[in-house]
């Protein structure tokens, strides 16, 4: 952090000094094995402090801005030690343990907690007493510029720790099930820091430094933010001007006279990107949903009360009248109409939605989308709703940003939730997220390389291993293969992963669920993710890794492929390989017939007598079977590249 923002954090009257010990270090923790790990805190400038542990002191003075650290011996797994820190003041932290500290981030497929599992929640949560995994658990904060440290400690993982030491219905259940199955495979204690959140972007989780150095598409948006955090009144200004010059439906949509015969129909709820709508897939946008709605004539309406959830933000008019507006793709809205508003018979509903991170729209169960009557039963407004593309948010259209509670914006993230936890003694991190970068995937094969070294940097501690997970299917199929944004985001996973030095990746694209962005088999993810871990960084000899495509050769009207990781190559259901799909020079793809010749596939349409591509698994979601002899999928692949985002 900016030395000058340190100094006002230590001697300003107005804010309390920093803590003198780093909230990182509680009862409990685990300490990097191997490692000469930092303890650090925060005093009077030129104080000494000792840290004594296992019979050794050492010995720190802190700086001229009141910033010390110590550095412990070496130690290797295992143990239960204590930790006491003096100074003016004394601290002493007991059932410390070494092992191995794994970073878990993400958006909400790593937020994602082990009560929500869909069978066996509750099993799982009771059979978790394991004395050496501990917990630890950072608060979702956003900030506009790195903060030097946050509220978090260590729990024992208990059943009663984790169904609760979490932000969504227990702590990360990916995190669990990977520091589970290492630490029931490796016999050492397993540190799990949980920093994850919702519905997030990757440039939010990236340092202003690197993103400025090797994403500069974002420094616009990074040099609006700091304007608006600076005055709020000038970001209110400047995203009211981004509406009345971007938004097409500013001046009109929401009147109830306006014709909106042309528009699409979709149902509510429902994402805009499961449509099958072209203009609506697979981009960040801001699009407007109308409805008519009855009401009844015998009913007092005053006092009604609209109810949806909209995803990301909303501006709700009622019969032309603006209602309410809302941040925030998790906030239920609440929109009171006012006396007078509603009447009798028809009345119509415009809703403008921003959708700043895939996907979008109004969602929920089509109970939550309402009216609600005093003393009537509820008006449903589920169904059928009007929609129409506005305006689309890119790199070069992009919306005024401030930070406030909106967490999709670049670098409020690391600043808030990486930062203050380096240089902490780390093995690794695993990483969930992508999805809200849906419809950019050429500019996330750099991207998510600039957020890794971001955090290596911070961290100080090398090339440290960082373990993705590549996006789970989601979203109806469709009915005949092309393009699409998901396959391509899972394309730039890959290449991020060949991209950045000590990554790895494991793909869970087989155990999607159709109609949920959040599927309900986390222990999969888990265990394919510590199977990475396991052989790459601890240099087990073990198979870690699903079919990836080594080479394509056309043969008369087929197209035969290679494969690495393809021991015992077969289907997960003893039937024909699917998901394949081939094209001809004129660039049109049909599904193709596959069969499995020995480590081989090969496969031919007869649509495409002269085929030059093939691809596999391309599509936000579809039934996939081919998989390795350790029942580990293939990876999703295309041997073209025709048309990326």
């Amino acid at each position: 952090m900016p030395i000058a923002v340190l100094a006002t954090l230590l001697f300003s009257q107005a804010t309390p000094p920093p803590p003198f010990v780093d909230p990182m270090f509680s009862d409990n923790m685990v300490l990097q094995r191997d490692k000469a790990d930092p303890i650090w805190g925060w005093t009077a400038p030129g104080t000494k402090v000792a840290v004594a542990i296992d019979g050794k002191t050492i010995s720190a003075t802190s700086d001229s801005f009141g910033r010390w650290m110590a550095k412990l011996p070496k130690f290797p797994a295992g143990g239960s030690y204590t930790v006491t820190v003096s100074g003016p003041v004394s601290a002493s932290f007991s059932n410390v343990t070494f092992g191995d500290v794994w970073i878990c981030s993400g958006q909400s497929n790593m937020e994602f907690g082990v009560g929500n599992l869909k069978d066996n929640g509750a099993d799982e949560i009771a059979a978790a007493n394991y004395p050496n995994i501990r917990l630890c658990r950072i608060p979702k904060v956003i900030s506009a510029s790195p903060i030097p440290y946050t509220q978090s400690s260590w729990q024992v993982c208990t059943p009663e720790n984790l169904a609760h030491d979490g932000d969504w219905n227990g702590f990360s259940a990916v995190a669990y099930f990977f520091g589970r199955k290492l630490h029931q495979d490796l016999n050492v204690p397993i540190g799990l820091i949980h920093t994850s959140w919702g519905g997030t972007i990757a440039e939010a989780w990236a340092s202003e430094e690197l993103l400025r150095k090797k994403n500069p598409e974002f420094d616009k948006q990074i040099d609006a933010m700091k304007v608006a955090s600076a005055s709020p009144d000038t970001f209110a200004k400047q995203l009211g001007d981004w509406y009345a010059k971007n938004d097409q439906g500013a001046e009109s949509w929401f009147d109830p006279k306006y014709d909106d015969s042309d528009w699409k129909t979709m149902q509510v709820p429902n994402f805009v990107q499961k449509t099958g709508i072209p203009e609506l897939n697979n981009q960040a946008s801001v699009f407007w949903l109308r409805r008519e709605f009855e009401l009844p004539t015998d009913s007092d309406l005053d006092g009604a009360v609209i109810h949806f959830t909209a995803d990301d933000d909303d501006s709700t008019w009622v019969n032309g009248t603006l209602v309410g507006s809302t941040r925030g793709y998790n906030v239920p809205r609440s929109y009171k109409a006012p006396a007078g508003l509603l009447h009798a018979g028809k009345n119509v509903i415009a809703v403008r939605v921003t959708d700043t991170s895939n996907p979008g729209g109004i969602w929920g169960d089509a109970s939550s989308v309402s009216i609600e009557i005093p003393n009537r039963p509820q008006v449903s407004l589920a169904g059928d709703w009007k929609v129409k593309l506005s305006t689309v948010i890119n790199d070069k259209n992009p919306m005024p940003t401030s930070v406030g509670d909106n967490p999709n914006v670049p670098t409020v993230l690391y600043n808030g939730m990486v930062y203050p936890l380096a240089p902490y003694g780390v093995k690794g991190a695993i990483w969930y997220q992508g999805e809200s970068n849906v419809g950019r995937a050429v500019q996330y094969q750099t991207l998510l390389p600039t957020m890794i070294q971001a955090w290596r940097d911070r961290f100080g501690q090398g090339e440290f291993p960082f373990l993705i997970v590549q996006l789970a299917g989601f979203m109806h199929p469709p009915a005949q293969p092309g393009d699409d944004g998901w396959a391509e985001l899972r394309e730039a996973q890959m290449i991020a992963s060949q991209k950045s030095p000590n990554a790895g990746i494991a793909t869970a694209v087989d155990i999607g669920e159709m109609d949920d962005i959040h599927p309900k088999n986390k222990q999969e993810v888990g265990r394919r993710l510590a199977l990475v871990a396991e052989a790459k960084v601890y240099r087990k000899d073990i198979e870690y890794s699903g079919p990836r495509l080594r080479g394509s050769e056309v043969v008369g009207n087929t197209i035969h492929l290679t494969f690495d990781h393809a021991a015992g190559l077969k289907t997960s259901d003893g039937q024909p390989p699917k998901g394949f799909a081939v094209a001809g020079d004129d660039h049109k793809w049909h599904w193709a017939d596959a069969k499995i010749d020995g480590g081989n596939v090969i496969v031919s349409s007869p649509d495409v007598p002269h085929p030059v591509a093939v691809r596999y698994g391309w599509a936000s979601f579809l039934d996939l079977n081919l998989q390795n002899g350790d029942g580990l999928p293939a990876f999703p692949f295309r041997t073209d590249n025709w048309k990326i985002n």
